[in-house]
């Protein structure tokens, strides 16, 4: 396939729909066809046919984290592939991976093809992340990020609406879900390999892996991101078909919700960054978040009903949203060169927890679900007093609030 290369500044001159936060709306668009689908439909499954326990669902999700640990490996495969490129393959994968889902009803089966979806998703999200921050402005970057979750929440919200609709009316099959949303998203990343130019950015991107000490909050933040939001996708749903016996449709239902809301309030929350400033969002999420698993621990400790578990998700997902935020403090912070390398760094270390944590805490799940949520208030806890130490107005040189201290701004490291 020969490549058809713009600069970047050239892109206004495109039509609307081939410029590039077009194409970053509709990668926001496909992505979430084919994995909040798979997401939707997991707990259902691996409980119905492979008898998943707490313990499976634990280990199931600690294998489909780990390509998310090995996130640097796209630093080499970007000496070799545009990135541009290596994401629509990365979302091929992911949708084909779900596609044929369905086809491996064991555990070892289900392990392996969400292995490879896995893939697809976490080399796809890497990518995706670069080219945001080096294709949008730093003015407008929070807005238009709000506006790429709220078109990914649209997609969710049209994918599980449909499954509401019909999963009963028209007894519907785990198969034939799969392969509808899997291969949408397929078809859609073969669609923009073809149809879009590969946008050339101003600033070479650094091809080896770095490690900055000014960039450390971020890293910090980061880790603790990842360790806390593991709790929520692999045991807020895995509670609610558990514990009160939710159906697919009535799963389906409650994450209609989350997404109807976040396409709602997503704009708004990326004009609350640019007005407010990264700190101050995160701090609100993080205390948010504090509650909401303090929460969930006592459903099970005070024994609290559905109603209150099912509006708790929904916060639990607003709440989530706001974590562009730390997308738009790196941007503020980073040298141009430094984003994409950095993004496949920042994706490791996301995953750091994640490669053991749901596999160990699916253990303590059987002994005390209580447990596993207070252990999320605590990482919650954690991160709102990193979040602290961003400054009010982030750039190089002035990453966190010591930087009042040091004499003079320091270089990069």
């Amino acid at each position: 396939m020969r490549l058809n290369i713009l600069p970047l500044h050239e892109a206004p001159n495109l039509p609307v729909w081939r410029r590039p936060t077009t194409l970053l709306l509709v990668m926001a668009f496909a992505m979430p066809v084919a994995f909040a689908t798979w997401n939707a439909l997991l707990n259902n499954f691996v409980i119905e046919v492979a008898n998943f326990d707490g313990a499976d669902i634990g280990t199931l999700h600690s294998v489909r984290e780990i390509p998310g640990f090995l996130a640097v490996g796209v630093i080499a495969l970007i000496m070799v592939m545009r990135e541009q490129v290596l994401g629509l393959v990365a979302l091929a994968l992911l949708g084909a991976a779900t596609a044929v889902t369905a086809w491996f009803p064991s555990l070892a089966g289900i392990l392996t093809i969400t292995m490879l979806s896995s893939i697809g998703f976490h080399y796809f999200e890497t990518v995706n992340q670069s080219l945001q921050l080096q294709w949008l402005p730093k003015d407008r970057a929070p807005k238009v990020l709000g506006w790429l979750v709220a078109a990914g929440s649209a997609a969710s919200l049209g994918a599980y609406g449909i499954l509401v609709l019909t999963w009963d009316a028209l007894n519907l099959s785990y198969n034939i879900v799969y392969l509808v949303s899997g291969g949408l998203t397929f078809g859609i990343a073969i669609f923009c390999l073809l149809a879009y130019p590969q946008f050339e950015t101003p600033h070479p991107q650094v091809k080896r892996m770095i490690l900055r000490k000014r960039y450390w909050l971020y890293y910090a933040l980061q880790f603790m991101a990842g360790a806390r939001r593991q709790i929520f996708v692999v045991f807020a749903a895995f509670m609610m078909v558990e514990r009160f016996g939710f159906e697919v449709h009535e799963v389906t239902a409650l994450f209609l919700i989350n997404y109807l809301a976040n396409m709602i309030f997503a704009p708004l929350m990326g004009r609350a960054v640019a007005r407010f400033g990264e700190r101050n969002v995160l701090v609100f999420e993080y205390v948010g978040l504090i509650g909401v698993f303090l929460a969930y621990g006592g459903i099970y400790f005070f024994g609290w009903g559905v109603v209150l578990a099912a509006a708790l998700y929904v916060l639990d997902h607003l709440f989530f949203a706001l974590a562009f935020a730390l997308k738009t403090y790196f941007q503020k912070i980073a040298d141009p060169g430094d984003i994409a390398p950095t993004a496949a760094v920042a994706f490791t270390i996301n995953h750091i927890a994640a490669v053991f944590l749901p596999a160990l805490l699916g253990i303590l799940w059987l002994a005390s679900p209580a447990m596993v949520f207070a252990l999320a208030a605590g990482m919650a806890a954690g991160s709102l007093c990193l979040a602290l130490l961003i400054p009010r107005h982030p750039e190089p040189g002035h990453e966190t609030v010591f930087a009042r201290f040091r004499s003079a701004p320091a270089a990069a490291e």
